[in-house]
């Protein structure tokens, strides 16, 4: 069978594309690499907080339910995306992992080691979390303790009687801090020193803010930005907590990792059980390297989620690379939405 367009990743992003999809006419088709509903959401760590309200955290069609807190938890995400996934009925196959797409004339010829496919179109929506990011520093390799991604942590309560470093100034490292700081002995690292946001600031009014950003420069107007970096962490609850508690208060810059630990700016040595790096992703776009240029961090030239160098492919949810806020589940639905237009305008010159 051949497949106007191939959706591959069934979390977030590619849910709202499918959610898009289906007011067309089009024969479409998610691939998903997982076994289990809710996208990578499920290896992510436990006792994450998202960033904004119930209301604020939905995809299109479908608001989010009221959750018990003010900020939804990991689960509650979950299960809000497989029941979403059931709601729309949307056609799914689990457990394909895509290893290689070629392209023969018109069509995408999608390779799993199980099973292979054939599609006019592609929606890359793979995301983030499969491709973590160590930074090169000096003797990384050379540490005897336990040393690890973020994308590997699950809960603070492995690490009791552990002396812990906490490597990244973003969200991911100031959430997993709080957790720890409860349970062992911990130390920050950091490469920039850290911001964080005013307190009454979340997750909508970063995409607000993202929003008139891209609309500024949509129109070719000066964005002028609010009193504060978007970037910087959010104050959810956790880190509130932390902050009460003085975690934040001490953080350090690394020379060099040792055989024990670490060396510090000043030269001072200090000794660690384990160092989680929580220092972000790239793009999990492997699968593509036949097709187009990928560089070092899974990118690829786009024109919005068009690539532009080749004819039917989109890239999703990416984030900033491809649309602003994309990679929320607030902001992709208007990366998805429009992508769907374009699809359907391209198969409609191709016809």
């Amino acid at each position: 069978m051949v497949y106007d367009v191939i959706i591959i990743g069934g979390g977030q992003s590619g849910l709202t594309c499918a959610y898009y999809l289906r007011r067309t006419s089009l024969k479409y088709l998610i691939l998903d690499s997982n076994k289990e509903c809710g996208g990578s959401w499920a290896k992510n760590w436990e006792n994450l907080d998202l960033f904004s309200a119930a209301k604020h955290s939905s995809l299109p069609g479908w608001l989010m339910p009221k959750t018990k807190r003010e900020y939804p938890t990991k689960e509650e995400a979950i299960n809000y995306l497989c029941a979403y996934e059931k709601r729309y009925d949307f056609p799914i196959k689990r457990g394909i992992k895509i290893q290689n797409i070629e392209k023969e004339k018109d069509l995408f010829l999608l390779n799993s080691k199980d099973q292979n496919f054939s599609a006019k179109c592609i929606i890359s929506a793979t995301g983030t979390q499969s491709k973590p990011i160590i930074p090169t520093i000096s003797g990384t390799n050379k540490f005897r303790g336990l040393q690890f991604h973020s994308s590997e942590y699950h809960k603070a309560e492995n690490f009791s009687n552990k002396k812990v470093l906490v490597v990244g100034e973003g969200n991911s490292g100031a959430q997993i801090l709080a957790q720890l700081s409860k349970v062992t002995t911990t130390r920050w690292a950091v490469k920039n020193k850290p911001e964080f946001l005013p307190d009454d600031i979340d997750g909508k009014e970063l995409f607000d803010q993202a929003s008139a950003k891209y609309r500024a420069k949509k129109e070719g107007k000066e964005y002028k930005p609010k009193n504060y970096n978007i970037g910087s962490i959010v104050m959810v609850s956790q880190v509130k907590e932390a902050r009460d508690r003085g975690v934040y208060n001490d953080f350090n810059y690394i020379e060099a990792i040792t055989k024990n630990g670490v060396k510090w700016q000043d030269g001072k040595e200090e000794n660690f059980d384990a160092i989680i790096w929580c220092t972000g992703f790239g793009y999990a776009t492997d699968y593509l390297k036949n097709l187009v240029e990928i560089d070092q961090y899974g990118k690829i030239r786009t024109d919005y989620t068009s690539a532009q160098d080749i004819s039917g492919l989109w890239l999703v949810g990416f984030g900033q690379w491809t649309g602003f806020a994309s990679a929320t589940l607030i902001g992709v639905g208007r990366s998805a939405r429009k992508t769907v237009s374009e699809i359907e305008a391209f198969l409609s010159k191709s016809n």
